[in-house]
Order: structure tokens, then sequence, then C-alpha cells
């Protein structure tokens, strides 16, 4: 039962269906096949449950946050401030991509989005000052995936929905390594170009005047940042309506520029609409595919699977780190997520794992996922910004830091307190 379901599953997406489609369509074969009850008549019912949760109306208020942070400028300024900040290290404006990351991904909630916007901005300056173009696409791309890492995180939400793990945990769990890792990608950048000193290209003329100057471009993402963050812990809001109070912000934000026109707000609600429906059908499709397995007692069958092989708890922790690794080259990463967390999530809590901590290893291995081929969407985010060249240029490029990413997780398994320790802190009676 399980090989047939995996099987369908690489058929359906090696024959290049969306991916909801196929969540659905795996669903009605094995409901068809191996059940005498007419579950797949549920989708309806699944289909109305799985949307409606107070919980996901945050998803298109965090994708519209960061369509009006990248339709109004603010995106542009702040990685010319960067640039002034960063660029002295050995690697130049390779550190300013992942700083403009960094701080974009605590305001908007989505890796692609994140890539999309830092890359349109930073691409053009590969060729100028004469970088080593594969790794700087590589430093786009896996910067891009700290925008589900650090708080707000639409990922982090889709986690705690599915495990019921408190949301305000899970962001104050993933502030520390995402700055973590953030770092560990600068320090990969400066070992590469102490090593190979041309691939740093030329050096960025500034001064500090200039960089004095642009410090004003980083205020609205801190802005953001801090109006969502205080809102929760301050208790004045729910995660969904720290998103609203977000998007609040960077409207006003984006008003007092002068930058809000019509037309603006007619491409920030076409570009959330598109996103949000994509990211929803995947949803809907995952949760039947997911009662349509505990129907027919594939769940149980995988838990059982799991719990024969009578592995030690770290040794349970390497299979699933194996297992998301291998996954993750073959399919998207919020339909990932949906179909297997109910599944793996009460295992890895039954063998001692906090399910806080879990879920920032969760999103560590989502990450690797948007960065490994053949399916990693930051590789084609980064290739469709491009005007030539081959997708396997971004592919070379982000290797190293997958290492980096292996190596993180390796530090969150020796010092759990590095996820743990701001939310027993900060929520602690």
């Amino acid at each position: 039962m399980i090989l047939a379901a995996i099987g369908l599953l690489v058929l359906l997406l090696a024959l290049g269906l969306p991916v909801a489609a196929v969540l659905g369509m795996l669903g009605v074969s094995l409901s068809e096949i191996y059940s005498t009850l007419p579950l797949s008549r549920a989708i309806g019912e699944i289909a109305w449950t799985s949307s409606n949760g107070f919980l996901l109306m945050s998803i298109p208020l965090f994708v519209m946050l960061g369509e009006v942070l990248l339709r109004s400028g603010m995106a542009d300024r702040m990685y010319g401030a960067m640039m002034h900040w960063l660029s002295w290290l050995p690697g130049g404006i390779m550190h300013s991509n992942i700083g403009a990351c960094t701080l974009f991904a605590a305001t908007c909630g989505s890796s692609a989005a994140t890539a999309a916007t830092v890359g349109t901005v930073a691409l053009p300056q590969a060729k100028k000052y004469g970088y080593n173009e594969r790794l700087f696409l590589g430093t786009l791309a896996s910067g891009g995936t700290l925008g589900i890492l650090i708080p707000p995180s639409i990922n982090m939400i889709i986690y705690g929905a599915l495990t019921d793990t408190s949301i305000p945990k899970l962001y104050l769990a993933g502030i520390i390594p995402g700055l973590v890792l953030a770092g560990m990608f600068m320090l990969t950048i400066l070992i590469a170009c102490i090593y190979k000193p041309s691939w740093g290209g030329r050096p960025f003329e500034t001064d500090w005047s200039k960089r004095w100057r642009s410090l004003p471009d980083l205020i609205p993402p801190l802005i953001i940042f801090g109006v969502i963050i205080v809102s929760i812990y301050a208790g004045i809001a729910t995660a969904t309506e720290s998103a609203a109070l977000g998007l609040a912000a960077a409207l006003a934000l984006a008003g007092f520029r002068g930058t809000v026109t019509l037309d603006l707000l007619r491409q920030v609600m076409e570009g959330t609409m598109r996103t949000t429906a994509m990211i929803m059908l995947i949803i809907i499709g995952a949760f039947f595919l997911n009662f349509i397995m505990g129907g027919i007692g594939l769940t149980a069958v995988l838990n059982n699977s799991i719990l024969s092989l009578h592995l030690s708890p770290y040794g349970l922790l390497l299979a699933v780190v194996i297992f998301y690794v291998i996954l993750g080259c073959f399919m998207e990463t919020l339909s990932m997520m949906v179909t297997t967390l109910p599944v793996i999530t009460p295992v890895m809590v039954a063998a001692g794992f906090d399910p806080v901590w879990f879920g920032i290893v969760v999103i560590i291995l989502i990450e690797m996922a948007l960065i490994t081929p053949p399916v990693g969407l930051n590789l084609y985010v980064i290739q469709g910004i491009r005007t030539s060249g081959s997708v396997t240029d971004v592919i070379i490029g982000s290797s190293p830091f997958v290492v980096t990413m292996f190596l993180m997780i390796g530090l969150l398994a020796l010092f759990p307190e590095i996820a743990l320790m701001l939310p027993s802190l900060a929520l602690s009676p």
C-alpha cells in the first residue's frame, strides 16, 4: 500500500501536474482502490473545514504585506542600505544579499517572495561588480529561505495548525536560529571568498556619510517587525490579528512615502489572490489526502513502520532528516508539510522531542527542500528572474548552503536551547 501510494505520487508529479491536483487525484485513487466506503465524497466538507480556520486567515494577510513591500519600493531602498553597511566584508555585496533577505524575512513570511524581491534588486550587481555568478545566485536562493524561519512565517503557522503547537512559541523559537543561520550563510561566503578572492568581485564604493544617510531605509521593515511581534507578546493581538496590524503598518509607511496609488493596490490585490489561491488549494488537497490515508489505514501503517524500527531518539531524528531531505527533492514544501507532519510529529513527541524544537528543525528541512533539485522552488524563482543561463548554475551555487543547513540542524540537536531559550524565558509563568 505504501509503495503503491509513493509510486503513484511520483508518477503524477513527473507528469507535471499542479501539486494540488496531484494530492486530490492521489486521494481519490487510494480511496477507490483500498476503501469499501465512498470516502472521496467527503471532499466538499473537507475543503470547507480545512480552509475556514481563523489561523489560516493570516496567510493572505502576510502575502499581501510582502506584496506591499515589494511594489512600494521599500525593499529596493532596504537593499541599498545593506550594500552600504555589509559590502566591506570579503564577499562584498553577497553579504548584503543575506542581510537584505534576513531583514525582509522579518516582515514577509514567504521564502519565494523573499528570494524574488531581493533577487530582482540584487542580480544586476553580480555582473556589474564581477562576482562569481554561481555563488552570487546561491546566496539569493539560500538567503530567501530565511523567509520561513525568521518570524513571521507562513510555514510556522501551518506547522502550528497541523500539530496544535503554540504559534507565539514557534515565532520566538525561530528568531535565534534564524539569525544564527544567516550568520552561518555569511561565514560560508567569507570562507569561499578567502579561498577564492576572485569570487568576491570588485569593491563597492561607499563611505561613512553614505552609510549614515542610508539608515532611514532600514527603519520601515524594523517598524513592521516590531508591530507584529510586540502586538503578539503584549497580548494585543493573535498571530492572525498581528498580520493585519503589520499590513496596516506597511500601507501607512508606503502612504507616508507617497507611493500608494490605485495601480499599486490593484497589483497588490492581484498578486495576493494568485499566491493565496495556490497555497489554499494545496492545503485543501493535502487535508483530503490525509483524510483518505487515515480512512484506509495508511497512516497507522506508517506509524507502526516507524515504531517497528526501534530506533533511539537521535537515530529516529536522523531517519526523519534523511526522509525529509529525500522527499524534499520530489515534493513541493507546503504539501510535504501537510501530508507528513500529522504522522511524524506525534512519533517525534513520543520519542521525547519538544514539538516547538521539532518545528524549527522541520522548518530548516523545508528550507533545504527549497534549494535542492529537482523541485526546489527558490532555485526556479531565482532562475526565473535571470535573463540567461541554466538553473544548474543556481543549483551549484546553492550547494554549499545546503551543507550549512545540515550543520545548523546538528547545532540544534547538540544545543536545543538555541531554539527553546526565548520561548522558555518570555512565556514562562
